[in-house]
Order: C-alpha cells, then structure tokens, then sequence
C-alpha cells in the first residue's frame, strides 16, 4: 500500500500470483497425484496403462516412466516429478516406478508439519541429514558384496527386475539374454570398465513368431536387402570394408556451366563420369572383399562393376548400424575409397547371410569371434508386444550393466525399506529439537513401498505392515519383506528377491531431493497471455479465457 492507501502495483496486470501454504498445499497435491497414476505398477501383481496419443497411437505399460512420458500434465510441480522418473531411467534403467511413489509419499509427510506452522527451512535439514544417514546404512549394514563369477547369481538379479514386467513369464530367456548383451559390449582397458548399451546392443522388433523365438545374434543383423539380385546371399568368413562416401559421380557443388562445341564433347563428359567410378570400384576391388556396406548411395555403374568381381553391397545404411558393424566384424569405417588398405577390412564375422522374414529382407552377419557389438532379435505377436517387450529388456540390460560396474545388492519386496524404517526411526530418538519429527516421518513414508506391494496383491494391509513391523523389530530378521506374488511376509534371501544397490541409492537420493526442491517453494508467478490485438486491448470478439473467468 502506498501512503494514501492506494494498492501499488508492481507486478503486470495479467500476471497470477499464488504464494504461501496454498502454494505448498497445491506442490504437495501435484505431487501425490501423479503418484498414485503409477501406484498400481509395482510389483509382480502390477496393472498395465493404457495411454492413448493425440494421433491414435497406443502404448501399454507399467514401466513408470515410459507411462509418465506420454502423459502431458499442466503443473509445474507435477511436471518435475515426470522429471524424476527420466532421470532414474537415464541413470540407472530400472526403479522408476518406485522413486515416483516414495517421492510422493515424502512430499506427504512433509504437509502436516507445514500446518503445525514449522518451517521448510527445518524440513530441508531433517530431510537432508535423513538421506545421509539411509545411504550410509544402506551401504554399510544391509548390502551383500556379489561375487562377479556366480552366474546363477547374477541371473536371480535379473529375475526379480523382470519378475515384475510383462515379459516375467519368458525370464530365464530374457535373463539370458540380457546378461550376455551385456557381457558382449562389455569392453576394458586401461582400469576403465565402458558398457556401451545404447549405441552397440541394438533391440530389432520383427513381429510375428512366438516371444520364445526371441534370441541374441552373436553379431549383427539390419533390415536390408542386397542392391542387386544377382549378388551372392550368402557368404562364410566374408572380407567385409565399410565405407561413409557414396559410389556415384559426384555432381557439380551448387552451378555448374558446361560448354560444349562439338557432339564428341557431351560422349566425353559420361565416359569421365565413368572412369570416376570405375576408378573408384577398382579401388576397392583390388581389396578382394566379399561384401561392402556404405552409408550413402551406389549407382547402377558401381553396382555392375562390383558385381562382377563377385561383391555384395549393402546400400544407405545408418551410421550406428555402421558403427556396430565395425565393431562385431573388427573393420574401420573409411570415407573415401583410394584410402582404402589391408588393415581396414573386417575379418572377424563367420558369415554373411540375407534371409526372408515375414515380407522383408534382413541381412544377418554373425558368428562373429569376438564381437564387441550385437543385436537383439524380438519375436512377438504385435507390435503393440513387441514394444513392451523392448521396454522390458532393457530394463533388465540396465540392471545387468549396474551389476557389472557396482557388484552390490540388497534384498527386494520392500525389505530394505523396512530396516531402513526400523534403522532410522532408532536413530530419530538421538535427534534433539523439532527436526527430529520430520525425520522420523521420512522413515516412515519409507513403508510405502511394501505397503503398496500388498495393496497390488490385494489383500490386507493393515494386519499384514503390522505383523511386518514387528519382524523388523527383532534383530535377524532384516531380510523380511512382502512376497509381491501371495501378499505374505517371507524371508527375500530364500524367495532370490535381489536389486543391485545402485537402483535403490537412486531411488532414495532423487526421491528425497525432489521433495526437498518441492517443499521448497512458496511462491508461483504465472504470466498470462494477453487476449485481443497488438496494442494490448481485447478484440471484441476475442472469448473469455478460464483464468479470466475465474477472476
């Protein structure tokens, strides 16, 4: 207010302005409620989403992130908790759903004591001490070293990462799968451990055939055919070169005036594009290679030149499916053909073949020796299968790549949660002030996790945490969760319920920060967009916007 009691304003007229406990009451609401859009998608006993696009498409899913991608969300709390769930996928591939519904709960028992008037300066502290002390319990007491030679070991892993998935039902293939991906791509050298999952252990979807006809290609395999149907379709220990330059003339840059007197001149001009090719096919073809594959184009002139000395060409292919071919068949890429030597031919894949699956052709070079890339071959009724099923795996590709850099592991089915809980609400009681009731809260919002497997079970609840509880309470029994299939309490070590403890640190430390980014904030200004003309007055015919209806 001014001097006169006239109101000041400073802020634009169109400008909303929303700030105090409303704004905090409203972050914490968001936040809950795209909770509970993934809550049913935890567990072995988890439901499906299905979301449809805006162009008819369908998606059906529970990985929490691929269902909070599709969906579009209008506020800005709600929109950093989509957020989360791609950081988690990014980070570590799996747990998506779980860091969703933990950050909410957090969020939630943030609310009663921002009504008891405490300020979110005190949350911040108790939230941030309470994510200290839980990854160092959780590294210190609860987690099992791995040894990295038990294979069976490291396929139990695996399991309880799929258990959960649509694709469960198939999991020894799966898991075998996975594991071996990994173990391909993996490459060491100098102390430095790289899996290199994205560009070199690529997932091709063929539908049709049975999800069991599913396997891994000891190499490569892409959705082309030979350029010429006389070339041969199948070779064994192929000479392989790639190349990044296209076998055509190469046309004039951008205008180019040609002169021509006599009619000699024009026979002349197409005999020198001619010998340009024919030069560039002699280049490659005192290499004596069976098969080329090049990222660009390949006239008809190199394509008879080639195939009479008995070569097979792969035309316009994707530079990563280059890469991976370099990698499978131990080649180097070249870019132009007269640099061409010995040592960049690929001798390193068994066999060239092109075989017809369904409508289409797919070249398949495998029996590879040691083949540093490799594709994945779904099967599977539809499309619709298919793209759950690749979501799925590589879920289970992260956790088998976590394994490989972090040999740790702790027990599923909501069993560290619990001793976690069990573990900090000890430790609250040491905490003088008002920070520790914020503190014990978060141990306790940790219970969602088993609570939730138990409401996806179908059965009750309340009995079940309890008797829970009270397990934890006694010494030895921190391995105690909650079998996702039955809804009872079991021991996690007998049922091989396991989750390497990347997952889980993840889970906590974005969970925890997020609500403490969320809790955070006091204030929202919005700028609405004004309606009508240039000159800021509204058109006549111009309709009422909801936020000026509301006013």
């Amino acid at each position: 207010m001014s001097q006169n009691g006239a109101p000041v304003l400073v802020l634009n007229t169109n400008t909303k302005r929303r700030f105090g406990r409303k704004v905090q009451k409203e972050n914490i609401a968001a936040g809950k409620a795209i909770a509970d859009v993934v809550r049913t998608c935890i567990g072995p006993r988890a439901m499906l989403k299905m979301l449809m696009d805006p162009m008819g498409g369908i998606v059906m899913t529970n990985d929490g992130n691929a269902i909070l991608r599709e969906i579009t969300v209008q506020h800005p709390a709600a929109k950093s908790f989509i957020e989360i769930a791609r950081t988690q996928d990014e980070e570590v591939g799996d747990g998506t759903t779980s860091v969703v519904v933990l950050a909410g709960e957090i969020l939630g028992v943030a609310e009663q004591f921002l009504e008891q008037k405490i300020h979110p300066t005190v949350i911040i502290k108790a939230y941030r001490q309470v994510l200290e002390d839980m990854l160092n319990i959780l590294d210190k007491e609860f987690s099992i070293p791995l040894p990295m030679d038990d294979e069976n070991k490291l396929i139990e892993v695996i399991q309880s990462c799929i258990g959960t998935k649509f694709i469960g039902t198939w999991s020894d293939l799966a898991c075998g799968i996975a594991l071996n991906a990994v173990k391909t791509v993996k490459i060491k050298e100098e102390g430095r451990t790289e899996i290199d999952i994205k560009r070199y252990a690529k997932v091709e979807k063929v539908p049709g055939g049975a999800i069991e006809d599913s396997e891994l290609l000891n190499g490569i395999m892409l959705n082309k055919d030979i350029t010429h149907p006389k070339m041969r379709r199948l070779i064994k220990n192929p000479r392989i070169i790639l190349l990044d330059c296209s076998l055509e003339f190469k046309k004039g840059e951008s205008q180019t005036d040609v002169e021509i007197v006599k009619e000699t001149d024009f026979t002349r001009l197409l005999q020198i594009e001619e010998e340009y090719i024919e030069q560039m096919c002699n280049d490659i073809i005192a290499l004596k290679p069976d098969l080329v594959c090049t990222e660009k184009g390949v006239s008809d002139l190199a394509q008879h030149y080639l195939m009479k000395a008995n070569i097979s060409v792969l035309r316009r292919l994707r530079k990563s499916d280059n890469n991976r071919i370099a990698r499978a068949c131990n080649a180097a890429i070249v870019t132009r053909t007269d640099e061409l030597r010995e040592i960049h031919v690929g001798t390193g894949a068994g066999r060239f073949e092109i075989k017809k699956i369904g409508d289409e052709y797919f070249t398949f070079i495998t029996e590879c020796i040691n083949p540093k890339a490799c594709t994945i071959l779904l099967r599977g009724p539809s499309k619709d299968i298919l793209n759950e099923v690749e979501r799925n795996l590589q879920d289970a590709l992260h956790v088998a790549k976590n394994i490989m850099l972090n040999p740790r592991l702790v027990t599923g089915g909501g069993s560290i949660e619990m001793a976690i809980s069990q573990a900090l609400v000890k430790k609250s009681s040491n905490i003088a002030g008002v920070v520790q009731w914020p503190y014990k809260a978060v141990a306790q919002a940790l219970e969602v996790i088993p609570r939730t497997l138990l409401q996806n079970c179908g059965v009750s609840t309340i009995r079940t945490m309890t008797s829970l509880r009270a397990k934890h309470t006694i010494k030895g029994n921190e391995y105690w969760g909650i079998n996702g299939e039955t809804g009872e309490m079991s021991n996690m070590k007998d049922l091989k319920i396991w989750e390497p403890i990347v997952v889980k640190s993840q889970v906590y430390k974005t969970a925890i920060e997020t609500a403490i980014l969320l809790v955070r904030i006091d204030d929202i200004v919005s700028g609405t967009k004004k309606i009508g003309g240039d000159d800021g007055q509204p058109k006549p015919s111009a309709q009422p916007t909801e936020e000026s209806m509301k006013e």
